[in-house]
């Protein structure tokens, strides 16, 4: 499978990040943020290859939060052998994703299908609204959820529920949530760079 991709090639034996953006976005969302995170790090963004009256998605939907669940499966398979593709192309040994909304949807949907190819997955705002199948894949796999206590698009419910069933896999789960909602703010990026152990600013 090919996507609309940005990609920046990184230093020899440097992690490779891949980013996906939220609804409406490109593949210019968060590319340039991975390489301030990272400046050493291959990059790989794509872009959603679905159009939602005109804007960029990442799989069908019939409504906020009522996915088309063979759509979304069908596309998170293709997203898979894009990413194995793009890992054996690079030839990194530390993969990390990092995903916004519909984003971090498609992330969490290719790390339910082949949790082999995303060692760090950062989810910002995801919304997963059905009851996943257990995936012992997930074991030891490093997660960030990162969410708003008052997000009308991801309630809060839904997202402490994914958090459980990702503890219950026995993933490696880091959760931070912030007092608003739907939005990105500061504290998820101090976060992220937590989770990834970067002290130099960014």
């Amino acid at each position: 499978m090919t996507y609309v991709a940005a990609r920046t090639s990184g230093a020899e034996g440097a992690p490779l990040i891949f980013t996906f953006h939220g609804t409406g976005g490109d593949e210019h969302q968060f590319h340039g943020l991975a390489s301030q995170l990272i400046p050493d790090a291959h990059v790989v963004s794509p872009r959603g290859d679905v159009s939602e009256m005109g804007a960029n998605r990442y799989f069908r939907r019939a409504g906020e939060g009522v996915y088309d669940m063979d759509d979304l499966w069908a596309r998170a398979q293709s997203m898979a052998e894009f990413i194995e593709a793009e890992r054996a192309r690079v030839g990194a040994a530390r993969v990390i994703a990092l995903g916004y909304s519909n984003g971090a949807n498609i992330l969490a949907a290719v790390a339910l299908l082949r949790p082999d190819l995303v060692d760090d997955a950062i989810l910002m705002h995801p919304l997963i609204p059905w009851s996943p199948e257990a995936q012992p894949g997930l074991s030891g796999k490093r997660v960030l959820v990162t969410a708003g206590r008052h997000d009308p698009i991801c309630p809060a419910p839904l997202t402490e529920a994914f958090e459980t069933y990702l503890q219950e896999q026995g993933a490696d789960v880091a959760v931070a949530w912030h007092d608003g909602g739907h939005e990105l703010r500061q504290t998820e990026l101090a976060a992220i760079k937590s989770f990834l152990g970067i002290t130099a600013p960014v």
